[in-house]
């Protein structure tokens, strides 16, 4: 690694810090480079002579510490920054913004990586104050961007910016890195400095330097806090300007890609949050920031740029370019309300328009995403009735008319939302926002159609019918519920405070008494929506508040809030599960067994199905003497009526183990439960293995040595383990440790539903009838595996299920059923094309009923190849999903139908399937057979045999009959 000369003296570290912000800020600034733990740092107080004050902070603090502040007068023409670089004497340059200081360990951590890796560039993270009503993460000070944590995950050095793009696509440099002095050097070429005007010459900085620099290293230490917080009304003009100019200087230097990058980051880092600010302003201010912003946007609104976007998120940038400042704001709305629809779309030719007139396409036409940003066909509205329809209600006007609280409104009403115009009727409904089951309604005066509208005028007398008792019933929420052609929806009120502000305050009688309030005040709330508080205005009801503020805030009171607060945390901990844990193994265990008692649970109690309902039914159609016990996770909706319902983690669920004379579960009971001595437990698993399990997980082997005794620790409870195959053997088996007396061969009873369903060649299910399915229609179930690690919760499908009803949906019927860890939203679609079926309990019942399984490299791939139906890989990430999880063999060489990676390619094999499968077929007998060999159609009945022996009347077993053997039994071989 080469240095530049260092004099002994000189330090490692220069923070340059413009004093532009005031004496405290500056102050502040100074004060974090003092506390820096590199002692071999200095600061440059840059002053540009416009503020005695500011001038008299930098001497002082110059003379207070010679030698670590450093006090450099600008000249009235230069930049600030390029100044102060220039008479820093550090062999490495960072800045602070105005107010921002360096986090403790900025410098050394900094200066660290520097000399590890050589680099030119050291960027780490920072953070920045909150915007006003901005939410932060729970135990979270200050906001940080959100694409900032996975750029700066780990330290890593980069020789090109393709290796690390978010540097430069987004905002990343414009504080918290640190850049090598000799390429500040006006001399150097390209030399580094501001050379525009603040804040696009700060905003360009960073890119420059990224640009300038050999190498860039990215460390995951935060450098810099107590940024400002962002005007995104006020700053867009120049982050525009900025960023655009920042993706000609990409494209200059030989990035293509980056500068379209940044292009698009522009849109979703800079416009979007300008027209969310929208929503806050008056109708002057927000026409006026769109008239600055609008020219800006020229040429920056391209199909590329647009078409990863949302369609609305295309038509608020659309409307803002255009100048429609109304327009942006509706839009801005629907997108903080997502499914709202703000304008009055129109379908033309097969597509679906945000507002009459916006009709680009011909006939016939495929629009490209983005090619019409007005084009929001994807949302799939046209298929939503009346009543799924969340529609804006705005409030256009807001008065008082003789005591009351006159308000007239306009509803958005779509083309197709109402067809022939039925009889509106209307009731406006106030619910009280702390006890929601109380509701007020009200007649609406009038209701009726205009152009693409519905307006509608209602009267309200809040003081006499509003009979509020002014204790924990203050805030009321109204909205308007509207009855047409027999469908009805309820919509909340938009509205704007200039709008709200003419109604002024009302009257109101609390059946408490006019000292718990004595006025109606309306009001906008931090959502854009109408509501009603009561407040005390009169002189009575303020010295009571006054009293009772008093009352609940001097010393003893806040005494004892504090114990209340302290009893409930105890209480809470008292219900939790490690208390419940402890009471289990210390006492519940030590109670008798329930003879005959057997605990079911599926998927964690998250349904009733799998295995352990197979079990259970063939229990229950033999009439063997057990008594039946199922958990249910949330709801026990769907659960059988024929057995005990417990909720999982309660204590009837922990008294019903405890004594259990068996378990009977498909994933496993909770690991911090131990099994009781005169317990049976079955371990039926959830499927056969091709991503690698247990102690062969990567995950596992990096787990310390207690998790990974916590683990071992659950798997030996169990005393049989299913299994279907000799590869469950060699792969479960093995990666679970387990015993191979403890598996037990008979093939997952959940699957004896479709070998029977293979063999006898039955009708559809009932199932089909009551998904409302036709009979000639082909049945289509999407069924992905499991992406997300623990805690993860929402899944983006990489099927796009709107694009596969629209090729396929007058022939096909798509059934998507999620993973039961994740849930996922489907957009609208035309009505009998797609079913969302992961609320269902069984999945053998929807492999029953599918004509084509579309999988990735789930398990469910496993038992549907025992239908000998077609089967079809739909992998995008199959590649990626491997290297990350591993795998036990490669799917491209053993699979049971073809493997695809693009949607394009999948429609192609579907379209086609009818002559492809026939050349699927001995492939996917194979398949059957090496994963499914003991799935013979009686496995529920051997494992009733096996576990309830004692319980199960002594009988001959009767021969499998030959027509339920596989090809190799039947011929002997």
């Amino acid at each position: 690694m080469t240095t530049e000369p260092h004099p002994a003296d000189a330090p490692d570290l220069s923070v340059v810090v413009p004093a532009d912000a005031g004496p405290e800020a500056l102050r502040a600034s100074a004060a974090s480079v003092l506390e820096q733990t590199l002692r071999h740092s200095e600061a440059v107080l840059v002053d540009p002579g416009r503020d005695s004050a500011t001038t008299r902070a930098c001497a002082d603090l110059a003379a207070r510490h010679p030698g670590r502040v450093r006090h450099v007068t600008a000249a009235r023409s230069a930049d600030p920054r390029d100044t102060g670089a220039d008479h820093a004497r550090g062999t490495w340059v960072t800045f602070l913004g105005p107010g921002e200081r360096l986090q403790k360990d900025a410098g050394r951590n900094l200066l660290a990586a520097a000399l590890d890796t050589g680099a030119d560039l050291v960027a780490g993270t920072w953070t920045r104050l909150p915007a006003p009503g901005e939410k932060l993460p729970r135990g979270a000070e200050q906001a940080e961007p959100a694409w900032q944590r996975p750029l700066h995950a780990r330290t890593r050095t980069v020789g090109s910016l393709t290796d690390a793009p978010g540097l430069v696509v987004h905002d990343s440099l414009v504080t918290g890195f640190c850049v090598r002095r000799s390429l500040l050097d006006p001399e150097a070429r390209p030399a580094v400095r501001h050379e525009e005007a603040p804040p696009v010459g700060d905003l360009l900085f960073g890119v420059r330097a990224a640009l300038a620099a050999r190498t860039v290293t990215l460390i995951p230490n935060t450098i810099t806090t107590h940024r400002a917080a962002p005007d995104p009304a006020a700053d867009a003009p120049a982050r525009i300007t900025a960023a655009a100019r920042a993706a000609r200087l990409l494209a200059r230097h030989g990035h293509p890609g980056l500068a379209a990058a940044r292009e698009r980051a522009l849109l979703t880092d800079h416009v979007l949050p300008c027209a969310a600010a929208l929503l806050s302003m008056d109708r002057e201010e927000r026409a006026r920031t769109a008239a600055q912003v609008a020219p800006l946007l020229a040429g920056h609104l391209g199909a590329d740029a647009l078409a990863p976007l949302d369609p609305v998120a295309r038509a608020c940038l659309r409307l803002l370019a255009d100048g429609d400042a109304d327009g942006a704001r509706d839009a801005a709305y629907a997108l903080a309300n997502p499914g709202t629809v703000v304008s009055p779309v129109v379908a033309h030719a097969g597509r679906v328009h945000w507002r009459p007139g916006t009709e680009a396409a011909a006939p016939g036409t495929e629009a490209a995403p983005g090619a019409d940003p007005l084009d929001v066909t994807e949302l799939g509205l046209q298929y939503r009735p009346f009543a799924r329809l969340d529609l804006l209600n705005t409030v256009t006007r807001a008065t008082r008319s003789q005591g009351r609280l006159l308000l007239v409104g306009r509803i958005v009403l779509p083309a197709h939302a109402l067809p022939g115009r039925p009889e509106v009727t209307a009731t406006l409904v106030l619910t009280c926002r702390d006890q929601p089951a109380r509701t007020l309604t009200l007649p609406v005066d009038d209701i009726r159609y205009a152009k693409d509208a519905l307006v509608w005028r209602a009267c309200a007398d809040l003081t006499r019918l509003l009979g509020a008792r002014g204790v924990g019933d203050r805030v009321w929420d109204p909205a308007l519920r509207v009855t047409a052609g027999g469908e009805t929806l309820t919509t909340p009120l938009f509205a704007e405070p200039e709008t709200v502000k003419p109604a002024g305050a009302l009257r109101a009688r609390p059946r408490l008494g006019r000292l718990t309030g004595d006025t109606w005040q309306p009001y906008v709330t931090a959502h854009h929506r109408l509501a009603v508080c009561l407040l005390a205005r009169r002189r009575p009801a303020r010295l009571a508040e006054k009293l009772l503020h008093y009352a609940t805030h001097f010393r003893p009171a806040r005494a004892l809030r504090r114990r209340l607060a302290a009893v409930a945390a105890r209480r809470k901990r008292l219900a939790g599960q490690a208390v419940k844990a402890r009471v289990y193994r210390t006492l519940l265990l030590r109670l008798p067994v329930r003879k005959g008692q057997v605990v079911y649970e599926a998927h964690m109690g998250k349904q009733y199905g799998d295995s352990p309902r197979a079990i259970h039914e063939e229990a229950m159609a033999r009439g063997l003497a057990l008594r039946p016990v199922w958990s249910y996770a949330e709801k026990p909706d769907g659960f059988p009526a024929d057995a005990r319902l417990v909720r999982r983690w309660s204590w009837p669920y922990l008294v019903a183990l405890a004594r259990a004379q068996y378990w009977v579960d498909n994933q496993g009971f909770p690991h911090a439960l131990d099994k009781p001595r005169h317990t049976t437990y079955l371990q039926t698993w959830h499927g056969s293995a091709y991503k690698r399990m247990g102690f062969d997980e990567a995950r596992v082997k990096t787990q310390n040595d207690p998790q990974r005794r916590r683990l071992q620790r659950a798997v030996d409870r169990f005393d049989h383990f299913l299994i279907r195959a000799p590869h469950d053997a060699d792969t479960l088996g093995r990666a679970y440790r387990l015993d191979p007396d403890k598996l037990l061969p008979t093939g997952y009873p959940r699957n004896d539903r479709l070998v029977a369903a293979r063999e006898q060649h039955a009708p559809r299910p009932p199932l089909a009838e009551a998904l409302g399915i036709p009979d000639d229609r082909t049945v289509v179930l999407y069924a992905p595996t499991f992406r997300g690690g623990p805690g993860h919760k929402d899944a983006e499908l990489p099927l796009d299920v709107r694009r596969f009803a629209e090729d396929f949906g007058s022939t096909h019927v798509l059934l998507v059923r999620s993973h039961y860890m994740e849930r996922a939203a489907l957009p609208a679609t035309a009505p009998g094309t797609v079913h969302d079926v992961s609320g269902h309990h069984d999945v053998s019942e929807l492999l029953a009923l599918a004509d084509i399984l579309v999988t990735d490299y789930s398990s469910i791939m496993f038992d549907y190849a025992l239908l000998d139906r077609p089967l079809i890989h739909f992998a995008p990430d199959l590649d990626a999903y491997t290297a990350d999880r591993g795998s036990y063999f490669d799917l491209r060489e053993r699979a049971g139908g073809p493997v695809v990676d693009t949607q394009d390619a999948l429609h192609e094999v579907l379209a086609h399937l009818d002559e492809a499968d026939p050349h699927w077929k001995a492939a996917r007998a194979r398949f059957a057979e090496e994963f499914g060999a003991y799935d013979t159609g009686g496995a529920a009945a051997a494992v009733v045999d096996t576990l309830f022996a004692a319980h199960t009347p002594r009988r001959r077993p009767k021969p499998c009959p030959a027509s339920r053997r596989r090809p190799a039994e039947r011929s002997g071989t």
